[in-house]
C-alpha cells in the first residue's frame, strides 16, 4: 500500500491540472510521463510544503519589508536584499514534517530503481515558469548528481532560496508581479548517467521554420550547453523526410560529469572534441520524440534530452524537460540567451548588471 503523502506527488500524479501545487517543470514532466514519453522517474516536493514552510518560519513579513521601498533599477540594494532573504532562508530549518516525507519519497525511489543512495536532479519549478505567457524559467536553481537523504533535503532547501535569487527579484519587479505570489516547488528525478545530452527545439529557433528541428549536442550532462559554455554539436533534421540537412561538429572542449555527490567541469580529450557525441540514428530518434511531444502539447516546444551511457538504443534516450517557445523567430531573438531556460532580453541585461556588481 502506497504511502499517503501530504507534501510529494510523483511525477506520475503531475500534470497541466497540479501546475498550481507542482509548477511548471513538474507538471510538464508529469504530462511528458503520461503521453508515454521516456522520462526519468521522480517526484515533486509540492508547493504546499513550500507555504507551509514560509507560514511557519514567518519569513514572508521580513521579505516584504526587505524589498518595501527597493527599485529594480537599484541593483546593489536589489542584491542586498536579495542576499539577506536567501541567507534568512537557508538558515531556517525545514519543519520535520516535510523533510520526513522527502525523505521517505527519495527512499521510495531509490528502490524502484534498485540503487541505494540513487543520484538524482534537484529542479527547482516555480508555479510561474515554463508557460506559454511567461518566462520566469532559468530564474531558480538545479543541483545535480545529488545523492543522500541530508544532500536531497539540503538541495530542496537550496531551491526553495532560489527563489530571490537577485534577477527573480528584479524580473518580478519589472513585471509587476508580487513577490509573494509565486510559490515554488522541486522536482526530484533520477539522474540519467549521460554519455551525451543536449536541447532540441521543433523548429527553428532563429526563423520559427516549423518544418526543422534543431538539436545541440554535447559530451556529459546538458548544463553546458545550458549555461552557453561550448560550442555544441548541432544537426538539422526536416520534420517530413527525417532527413538530415544540416550536420556541424561543434568545439566540444568541456564538458560536466558527476562527482561523489555534485558535478565537475572537466576538459574534454580532444579525439573526442573532434568527432559527433550522437550518431545520425540517435539523433533522429531524439528528433521523434520532439515530434510526438510536440503534438502531445500542440506548440513547438524546447526540450532537454540525455542518452544513458549504460542502457542500449533506444532506451538509453530520455526527455529530461519541455516547455513551450514563446520567442522563435522575433527580429531581436537571441538563440543563445534562450537556450539558457527562457531568458529574454531584459534578463540578460540584468544578469549582466549583476555580475558587473560582482554578485
Amino acid at each position: 500500500m502506497q504511502l499517503k503523502f501530504q507534501y510529494i506527488l510523483w511525477f506520475e500524479e503531475c500534470s497541466k491540472n497540479t501546475l498550481p501545487l507542482v509548477g511548471g517543470k513538474n507538471a510538464n514532466l508529469g504530462e511528458l510521463v503520461n503521453a508515454g514519453i521516456r522520462v526519468p522517474p521522480g517526484f515533486a516536493v509540492t508547493s504546499r510544503a513550500f507555504a507551509k514552510y514560509m507560514e511557519k518560519t514567518a519569513l514572508w513579513a521580513n521579505i516584504r519589508k526587505l524589498l518595501a521601498d527597493v527599485s529594480p533599477n537599484e541593483i546593489k540594494r536589489v542584491a542586498k536584499a536579495g542576499r539577506e532573504i536567501r541567507q534568512a532562508i537557508l538558515s531556517t530549518s525545514i519543519p520535520d514534517k516535510i523533510c520526513e516525507e522527502i525523505i521517505i519519497a527519495y527512499k521510495s525511489l531509490c528502490d524502484r530503481c534498485g540503487v541505494v543512495n540513487l543520484p538524482v536532479a534537484v529542479r527547482s519549478s516555480a508555479t510561474a515558469e515554463d508557460l506559454e505567457d511567461a518566462s520566469f524559467a532559468g530564474q531558480q536553481d538545479t543541483y545535480l548528481w545529488i545523492r543522500g537523504n541530508d544532500e536531497v533535503v539540503l538541495a530542496t532547501h537550496k531551491c526553495w532560496a532560489s527563489l530571490f535569487t537577485d534577477r527573480a527579484i528584479i524580473y518580478r519587479m519589472r513585471a509587476n508581479f508580487p513577490q509573494d505570489d509565486v510559490l515554488i516547488s522541486v522536482g526530484i528525478q533520477k539522474m540519467v548517467n549521460s554519455r551525451s545530452a543536449g536541447v532540441m527545439f521543433t523548429l527553428d529557433p532563429v526563423t520559427g521554420d516549423k518544418s526543422r528541428i534543431t538539436i545541440e549536442a554535447n559530451w556529459g550532462f546538458g548544463e553546458s550547453i545550458v549555461q552557453g559554455m561550448v560550442s555544441p554539436d548541432s544537426f538539422v533534421i526536416n520534420k517530413n523526410s527525417m532527413a538530415v540537412i544540416q550536420s556541424i561538429i561543434g568545439r566540444k572542449d568541456k564538458r560536466f560529469v558527476a562527482k561523489e555527490c555534485g558535478t565537475l567541469v572537466e576538459p574534454v580529450p580532444f579525439d573526442q572534441q573532434v568527432i559527433s557525441c550522437l550518431s545520425v540514428k540517435e539523433a533522429l530518434e531524439i528528433a521523434k520524440t520532439g515530434i510526438r511531444i510536440e503534438k502531445h502539447y500542440k506548440a513547438p516546444q524546447d526540450i532537454e534530452w540525455a542518452i544513458d551511457a549504460d542502457l542500449p538504443f533506444p532506451d538509453n534516450i530520455f526527455s529530461t524537460q519541455s516547455r513551450p517557445v514563446t520567442a522563435a523567430g522575433k527580429k531581436d531573438f537571441n538563440k543563445k540567451i534562450m537556450k539558457e531556460e527562457g531568458k529574454n532580453d531584459i534578463d540578460h541585461i540584468i544578469d549582466l548588471m549583476i555580475k558587473g556588481f560582482g554578485k
